[in-house]
């Protein structure tokens, strides 16, 4: 039986979550969408707003999904697939709607930490949206708003037709965030294929790294609280020594990172190892074989709260000529 796709929307509030997904839900793409909603705080999604064309609309009502009461998504997510097994909801996809103020990480955690959940669901990847209009007041203030960026696979930039010159804020998303393509989205307009089969949670080598571009006026750049570190390695690395390092930089630091992924050239290994995980959990396997026309290097991509940025380079570096960004 094939998974069913997840898609998670996040973004502070006010950021156009409904209206994407009135969109999303009112496009003529073949799927049907179950859809879960956390109304705590923000206007419940009923039919009203996003017509009839989710397979089901279940509504969280106690608090925040991410906090507490996150066992409340797990049941959610059981009853939906009761539901399919005795015949009387048939869909392919769904999508969770996170209240403004939600954490990404426990709501991720929930789809590996459940034998059902995680053979059943599929994670395709995090949606996070951004108001062009408000992003750097709610960046500066709300560590949460940082965190919904940390996690994102894709960034959806919103209310740019109010408010165009983003060129600090763009280079600000970048140095936070290397790994997620930011989209300027308008009233939830967007092409669907940059959203739908992400495979962000897949073990693959869609790195996707992005480099913030130069600003070309002088402007004191604000304090981020999440931030994302790009290392690249030269030289093949021992198997047991990058072993080493990665388990010490998460038994020190596990609570600090929210993903990383990377592309490893191991020594006296033709094949590529790739790795990616989400704070404390975390897999890795062989890939394809090195071509002769790679540029044979290690690429390695830390997004995190805070990270100890010299420590990280540090332990690469001592593995022997490294070259960082």
């Amino acid at each position: 039986m094939k998974p069913i796709a997840v898609t998670i929307l996040t973004g502070f509030l006010g950021a156009g979550k409904t209206t994407l997904l009135r969109h999303i839900l009112n496009e003529n793409h073949g799927y049907k969408i179950a859809v879960i909603e956390n109304e705590f705080g923000e206007v419940p999604i009923d039919n009203t707003l996003i017509g009839d064309r989710a397979s089901r609309i279940t509504t969280l009502s106690n608090g925040c999904i991410c906090c507490s009461r996150s066992n409340e998504l797990a049941d959610a997510l059981l009853d939906l697939l009761d539901a399919v097994d005795q015949g009387q909801l048939e869909f392919d996809r769904l999508i969770i709607e996170c209240t403004g103020m939600a954490d990404p990480g426990p709501i991720i955690q929930t789809f590996f930490s459940h034998a059902i959940i995680c053979e059943r669901f599929l994670l395709d990847g995090i949606i996070t949206l951004v108001d062009a209009v408000h992003a750097e007041q709610q960046l500066n203030q709300f560590t949460i708003s940082q965190a919904q960026v940390g996690y994102a696979d894709r960034i959806l930039l919103t209310k740019t037709d109010i408010a165009p010159d983003n060129a600090t804020l763009l280079h600000r998303l970048q140095l936070m965030n290397a790994r997620a393509p930011i989209y300027n989205v308008t009233h939830g307009d967007i092409d669907l294929s940059l959203l739908f089969d992400i495979e962000g949670f897949v073990l693959n080598d869609r790195l996707n790294i992005t480099t913030p571009p130069s600003l070309f006026r002088r402007i004191p750049q604000p304090q981020n609280n999440i931030q994302s570190i790009v290392v690249y390695h030269i030289p093949p690395l021992e198997l047991i020594q990058i072993s080493e390092v990665m388990e010490d930089l998460l038994l020190k630091f596990a609570d600090n990172l929210l993903r990383y992924k990377g592309i490893l050239s191991i020594k006296d290994e033709p094949r590529r190892l790739l790795f990616q995980g989400v704070q404390r959990l975390y897999n890795a396997d062989w890939d394809r074989e090195w071509l002769p026309a790679d540029k044979r290097k290690s690429t390695m991509v830390f997004i995190g709260i805070d990270l100890p940025e010299e420590e990280i380079r540090g332990a690469f570096t001592a593995l022997g000529d490294t070259f960082v960004h």
